[in-house]
């Protein structure tokens, strides 16, 4: 039998060159899931000008149509590219520049690597670093910078924690930012102290903001390196997409350029900060795209992360009773953006973590609604909602946006921060894509690794009624991830007239529930294949 349904293939192939419709590719002896609504699955897929022509039946495909080139898919299943619905390709990048201290332990193994960089970069000027979290040291406390005093007494040293919303600094970048000086007029931040009532050099949120601008930064040709580096490592698990959550005026250029050179082929879909350039920008050119490049949203902050204690919560924090988080915009300013996004026709998508943040910006995303039902403003994390906020996403249409492996990392100490009452808000994704019908789903990476088999793993692996089926989070990766973009027409599925733009994995996806590693063993954009999985 195997070898009658050879030669009936072999007879189809050589048909198909001989005659047909002319494409450039065609992809058989596949499991195509299309992520249609119907979750049709078909056999074979022909690609001409990077568009899908037809997908359908194995016979049916190659009897149609001859191609330049032909890829048997080896009975491999294939998807759309995936989308990360929010990651931070220019803090990864910066990341893999400095010091890397996910992993670090101890405040002394944290200090131990900063020595360890220094003696391989002799000549230092500056030292970035990122990645530590306090949460998993014994005793969970913050580091301070005594230490990192008496190793490097006179460069400028900023030690970012894993989310990017607090920092450890040393003497001599307090001394050069005048930080003493600033704290009186400090909003929607904080400077831890001391007994003897100086700084400790651990920062939190806003005050960050008060030092950057006397740090040294690395060269536009040291970051286009990393990005390019970043781009690979997506490629490599079948990652042809990425919401840039947060981008300044300048980065559009470096994007713009990257791409004229034919090196960035990643589809980015860039978030911008509030800024008065960036406002600009949006009034002048209304939702831009270049090639594959899309920008027509701008990013909030409505609070600060769990683990440093600046989510922003309605009652105190379990484990510090002096505290209930920081705000991090005014109300005003959110509410001064979300018209000025509406007017210009562009996107607000709101990072909130704590309830009384989520709250507030659902209370004003249904101000929105009321102008423009179809608004797809976002919340970026969702990540602490009161129980009875949930139904609000559901009545002003607001689009969750949601990272699962943060129930995963956050979990040994959630509960801690929360209390148990609480708990039951957090994390809460299945009753949030019950409210909205939709996720986008990411990583927040380098928060967290880009490994999307990480996110299926913590997504699926749910106790509590919070779980995610497998097509779900795929929904939340590939077709959800193009609505919560304004692509869903060209990108998401893979269905006739879109982007030929998919994955090939080495392994079935359905399997890798309960694993961490799958690579893809062909990524496409546009026909055009950009990596090829070598040996392994």
């Amino acid at each position: 039998m195997k070898i009658i349904t050879s030669l009936v293939l072999l007879v189809a192939l050589l048909s198909a060159c001989m005659k047909g419709e002319k494409v450039d590719l065609i992809v058989h002896n596949a499991k195509i899931h299309t992520m249609d609504l119907s979750g049709t699955i078909h056999e074979a897929i022909a690609i001409r000008d990077g568009k899908i022509v037809e997908v359908g039946p194995e016979r049916q495909i190659l009897n149609k149509y001859r191609s330049d080139e032909t890829i048997d898919a080896q009975g491999k299943e294939m998807y759309p590219g995936l989308t990360d619905a929010h990651g931070h390709m220019l803090m990864y990048a910066k990341q893999l520049l400095g010091v890397d201290l996910r992993g670090v332990r101890s405040e002394q193994e944290l200090i131990h690597k900063c020595e360890q960089y220094k003696a391989q970069h002799p000549g230092l000027k500056f030292l970035v670093g990122r990645g530590w979290d306090q949460t998993t040291w014994a005793g969970q406390d913050f580091p301070t910078n005594e230490k990192l005093n008496e190793v490097f007494p006179d460069i400028p040293v900023c030690l970012y924690r894993v989310d990017g919303h607090a920092a450890l600094i040393n003497d001599f970048l307090i001394n050069k930012s005048k930080l003493r000086d600033k704290i009186p007029m400090l909003t929607g931040g904080e400077v831890l102290m001391l007994q003897t009532y100086r700084p400790s050099g651990l920062i939190v949120d806003n005050a960050m903001n008060l030092v950057q601008p006397f740090i040294p930064d690395y060269s536009r040709a040291q970051y286009f390196k990393a990005l390019l580096q970043v781009q690979e490592e997506l490629f490599q698990y079948g990652i042809t997409g990425v919401h840039e959550a947060g981008i300044d005026f300048e980065h559009i250029g470096w994007f713009r350029s990257l791409i004229k050179s034919g090196k960035l082929k990643l589809n980015v879909y860039a978030m911008l900060m509030d800024s008065p350039q960036n406002r600009r920008f949006a009034q002048q050119n209304g939702p831009f795209s270049f090639r594959n490049l899309s920008i027509r949203s701008f990013k909030c902050f409505a609070d600060g992360a769990l683990g440093s204690r600046g989510a922003l919560l309605k009652m105190p924090y379990h484990d510090h009773q002096e505290s209930r988080g920081l705000l991090l915009t005014e109300i005003e300013r959110m509410q001064d953006l979300a018209q000025f996004c509406l007017q210009n026709g562009y996107q607000m998508n709101t990072h909130s973590i704590g309830d009384s943040a989520n709250a507030l910006i659902l209370e004003l995303y249904s101000e929105v609604y009321a102008q423009k039902p179809d608004h797809r403003f976002r919340i970026e994390h969702a990540q602490v909602i009161d129980p009875q906020d949930f139904q609000k996403f559901a009545a002003f249409a607001v689009f969750p946006s949601v990272q699962p492996t943060h129930a995963v990392s956050d979990a040994d100490w959630a509960e801690a921060r929360l209390g148990k009452a609480r708990m039951k808000g957090a994390y809460a994704y299945k009753t949030l894509l019950n409210q909205f019908g939709m996720l986008a789903i990411g990583t927040d990476f380098p928060v967290e690794q880009t490994n999307p088999f990480l996110t299926i793993q913590a997504s699926v692996h749910r106790n509590g009624g919070e779980a995610l089926t497998l097509d779900e989070v795929l929904r939340g990766m590939t077709i959800h991830a193009a609505f919560a973009s304004f692509a869903e027409k060209r990108i998401g599925t893979l269905e006739k007239g879109k982007d030929a733009t998919f994955a090939i994995f080495e392994y079935p996806v359905s399997a890798q529930v309960g694993q961490v590693q799958n690579y893809a063993w062909r990524t496409f954009i546009k026909g055009k294949c950009v990596f090829k999985l070598e040996a392994l």
